[in-house]
């Protein structure tokens, strides 16, 4: 086969550090701007960025280009730059060293897209905690769960 060819949504999930509620709204339109800014400029199709006070979702089509890894360091490290110049109450912001990254189905996107609106909603009953704990158990991710948090 002399062409290479791929298309793998990633549902990406990660939280701020000690899920510090510090992602207030004033932000967060801006900040999910951001976060497609660096998708976009690596090649990584946004479909769907949102979250909640204390944590981000990005629904994504991840480039052939780039390993998943790096996606995260360049959204991460891209992100914690930008937040910290938004005034001094971000002065010493920091994102989870860890993170969660799920695969989707094509079929699936507009499922998590639409999930990904409904975060607000999602989390008057929700803890983010029990969010993510929820997701590795659908997808069968083994943890321990000393070392899930940070």
């Amino acid at each position: 086969m002399s062409q290479s060819l791929a298309k793998m949504y990633v549902h990406i999930v990660f939280s701020t550090k000690h899920r510090s509620k510090i992602l207030i709204p004033e932000i967060q339109p801006n900040l999910y701007a951001y976060f497609g800014g660096i998708c976009n400029n690596i090649e990584c199709n946004p479909i769907k960025i949102g979250g909640y006070l204390d944590h981000v979702h990005i629904l994504c089509l991840l480039s052939k280009k780039i390993a998943l890894i790096s996606l995260l360091q360049e959204l991460k490290t891209g992100t914690s730059k930008w937040i910290k110049t938004q005034g001094k109450r971000f002065a010493e912001f920091h994102w989870q060293d860890g993170y969660g990254t799920f695969s989707v189905s094509p079929s699936q996107t507009n499922i998590v897209a639409d999930y990904i609106t409904k975060q607000i909603e999602h989390h008057k009953k929700v803890s983010f905690q029990d969010e993510y704990r929820a997701f590795l158990k659908k997808y069968k991710v083994d943890y321990d769960e000393r070392y899930v948090w940070d």
